[in-house]
């Protein structure tokens, strides 16, 4: 998931402000490593990041493209040899679903992957109402695959029959929720479905909030959180629990928030700050600990070795 830079986070809180006044561990967390190593290879840029019900860990790279594949019991990842990347120089969003296969997004393209790496679909996003598109992260349904587009203010959605993908197709131009602020810097990051696929919470960074969209209707609105504001990253969902990875705007970590039955509202409970986090991007939640990967894509970006740290999950064990 990409961060604004700072001039442009600046630009964009200004003319808002102008506008509008799981799964059980395998192993016992002790016994676990706190700190992950994607690569020691320069030039990477962690950037996405999913754990499976099983503890086989994938992460993506901004820098390369490349998709890297682990355990939670191993410190050490290696790239996942997955046919069919070369030509995308970047990869951001990663995820994978019920059946086993990876889903990942870059550049203008989704591609679907099965566990050993073989491309069982590629689909190519349509350009945007400002141009070339730039998928970002993606949330995956029952019925669907929903991505985000950082170049447009635009959601991208392709069904899914069975095994089949259908084509990534212009799904949902958000404007229409707020149609006073610039195209622009929507920059629309994370995004999370409900278990039902009914609700979609989608991150805009240019807006420094959460949207809400029904998926029947179309509807969108800004998810309340009060006073804080939420230019979120990465995202997870967990039941009604937000997880969310702050950069910008706020000090650098993981914020979780508890929402009500219709993440309508919610109420932000805790803050993990404290953490050695350098530029996390996004997370993954896996028994009890948090996944957090460390981008160091800052100006100018970081130096190998590129690592995923794991936090205690201060949620673990209240009611989903």
């Amino acid at each position: 998931m990409r961060r604004v830079p700072a001039r442009t986070a600046c630009l964009a809180a200004a003319l808002l402000l102008a506008t509008l006044a799981g799964a059980p561990a395998p192993a016992v967390a002790r016994d676990l490593p706190d700190t992950y190593v994607v690569s020691r290879e320069d030039g990477v840029l962690p950037e996405g990041i999913t754990v499976t019900p099983n503890g086989t860990m994938f992460v993506s790279s901004d820098g390369l493209g490349t998709l890297y594949r682990g355990r939670v019991g191993d410190p050490d990842l290696k790239p996942f040899p997955a046919r069919g990347l070369e030509e995308r120089s970047s990869t951001l969003g990663v995820h994978t679903d019920r059946r086993g296969r990876v889903l990942s997004v870059g550049g203008a393209t989704l591609t679907v992957h099965d566990r050993h790496g073989r491309l069982l679909a590629g689909r190519t996003a349509q350009a945007g109402p400002l141009g070339a598109p730039r998928l970002n992260d993606l949330a995956v349904t029952k019925d669907a695959v929903y991505v985000t587009d950082w170049d447009n203010p635009v959601i991208h959605r392709a069904e899914l029959r069975g095994s089949t993908l259908g084509p990534l197709e212009p799904w949902l131009d958000i404007r229409s929720a707020f149609p006073r602020f610039p195209a622009r810097y929507w920059l629309l990051n994370g995004i999370v479905a409900d278990e039902s696929g009914s609700t979609l919470l989608v991150a805009s960074n240019g807006t420094e909030a959460v949207w809400r969209v029904d998926t029947d209707d179309k509807e969108v609105t800004p998810l309340d959180l009060g006073d804080q504001s939420f230019g979120a990253d990465g995202m997870v969902l967990r039941g009604r629990t937000l997880y969310a990875v702050l950069n910008y705007g706020a000090p650098h970590g993981v914020y979780i928030a508890r929402l009500d039955a219709e993440l309508r509202t919610g109420t932000v409970t805790h803050r993990l700050t404290d953490g050695e986090l350098d530029l996390p991007t996004t997370l993954a939640v896996h028994g009890c600990r948090l996944y957090v990967v460390n981008s160091q894509n800052d100006e100018p970006p970081g130096r190998p070795p590129y690592t995923v740290t794991a936090l205690a999950d201060p949620t673990c064990g209240d009611t989903p």
